[in-house]
């Protein structure tokens, strides 16, 4: 025990060794496992460290001050020879916890979301601009075709929960709209570069919003309650409020997703430096248009999608130990990768802005590598559509030899995967009350607090 108490004790000095200089937690983490009296110390990448980690010693609770006045937690359990495992949510709540406590005390009250991305994100863009998505999709919470790609809400719409604010409209949606907390840019399909499976790419979502700022801003201009052509101010933000907004940004997936589509591995890694300018003289737009507040999500494991990995050939070395196609996810990894560290260099360049960069790829991961201990079916299958058999998408179905393929599955809550694309309502849920509170996010604060981030770390 003393040695897995001199482990813990490193693994503690190791964090704040890198908290005090990064604010962040270490890009490569410990393992720290406890079996028949052997203690396995190995380096880990952030998705392994994220969902395997667990601390096995005596007692000991640890404040480290920082700097920043940032308090580190190290916490293990043991009691008469027998072992308590904490657990990695237990652990990193109380990390953000004291790291977010000490070093804010207001929330950000943003009144406005504008969010950019793809059909990860989308509230009814595509369905809006290029056809209604139909029943099934969002049955299970909207009971209606909401235009989101899922059974029920997404992750933005749990932001915009947690942030107390209404859920978005899509920009492109011109039915009942309300833009008074903020606008949807976000459609199906989209990419960071043009050319990919929809034409409403990252380039054209940004001078969508900098013609809407303007358009409002002009409204606003005039006399009368009502713009020119009846619109009322009511339904659009308050001009002062652009700056104050948050704004979140969730794309890049169809970027790779379309490059293995089309050619190969090295090509699509070829292309992630080009990718990423793209993505970040959109970000510098909107810094020039007065966004201040930067949520920014990386791309998830691609080759964890059900869609993915039913038609790809298992070969030796390509599914890594959870199932998943290696290549693709190695090429997400990449990208995300190179979006951190433009982020952080962007945190230097824009230092009146806070940028929050959330590690979707560790969130989701961890989730499909333990979705029966969630309370999840086999994360391979999915709950609407068919592969087997005979191929049909959900939202519709077939008679092949008097068997009915396509129908949704009666438990959309016991699926990761909705439709073997995206996620159902249930793993957005799980996704999003792990990621708002900061557990995955660099630097780690909640949300609500993401106004505050120090500048130019």
């Amino acid at each position: 025990m003393d040695e897995m108490n001199d482990i813990a004790g490193h693994f503690s000095d190791e964090i704040w060794r890198t908290q005090s200089t990064s604010y962040s937690f270490p890009v490569l983490y410990r393992l720290i496992e406890a079996e028949d009296k052997k203690v396995l110390v190995q380096k880990k990448t952030r998705a392994d460290w994220l969902s395997k980690l667990h601390l096995h010693a005596r007692p000991r609770i640890m404040s480290l001050p920082t700097p920043r006045s940032v308090g580190i937690l190290v916490v293990a359990c043991h009691e008469w020879g027998k072992a308590y495992w904490v657990t990695l949510t237990s652990i990193l709540a109380l990390l953000v916890s004291v790291i977010s406590g000490s070093d804010v005390s207001q929330h950000c009250k943003f009144p406005a979301i504008y969010n950019f991305g793809d059909s990860n994100s989308d509230t009814g863009g595509i369905s809006a601009a290029l056809g209604e998505i139909p029943l099934p999709y969002g049955e299970t919470y909207f009971h209606r075709p909401s235009g989101r790609a899922g059974d029920g809400r997404l992750v933005i719409d749990f932001i915009a929960e947690d942030l107390r604010l209404p859920y978005l409209s899509a920009y492109l949606d011109s039915i009942n709209a309300n833009f008074r907390h903020g606008a949807n840019f976000a459609t199906g399909g989209s990419s960071i570069r043009p050319g990919g499976y929809s034409p409403f790419h990252l380039g054209i979502q940004i001078s969508q919003f900098i013609q809407f700022k303007s358009r409002t801003n002009a409204i606003y201009s005039q006399q009368s309650s009502r713009g020119k052509f009846g619109l009322s101010k009511s339904h659009l933000p308050r001009p002062q409020d652009f700056s104050k907004a948050l704004y979140t940004m969730d794309i890049g997936q169809n970027d790779l997703a379309y490059g293995f589509q089309y050619t190969n591995e090295q090509e699509v890694l070829s292309s992630i430096p080009d990718i990423i300018d793209q993505f970040t003289n959109a970000t510098q737009q909107l810094y020039k248009e007065g966004a201040r507040a930067f949520w920014i999500h990386n791309t998830g494991p691609l080759g964890c999608l059900p869609n993915t990995l039913l038609p790809y050939e298992p070969k030796s070395g390509n599914l890594d130990h959870t199932g998943c196609v290696e290549p693709i996810n190695r090429a997400a990894r990449e990208f995300n990768q190179q979006l951190e560290k433009r982020v952080s260099k962007l945190r230097l360049e824009l230092p009146d802005a806070s940028f929050t960069y959330v590690d979707m790829y560790s969130a989701k991961y961890a989730l499909i590598s333990h979705a029966k201990g969630q309370g999840f079916v086999d994360p391979f299958e999915f709950c609407c559509g068919s592969y087997y058999g005979y191929q049909v998408n959900c939202g519709k179905t077939a008679i092949v030899n008097g068997t009915v393929y396509g129908n949704p599955c009666p438990h959309p809550s016991s699926y990761i995967s909705w439709d073997g694309i995206h996620y159902t309502e249930a793993a957005n849920r799980w996704i999003a009350e792990h990621i708002l509170n900061g557990l995955f996010s660099s630097p780690p604060v909640p949300i609500r607090k993401a106004c505050h981030v120090s500048r130019g770390m």
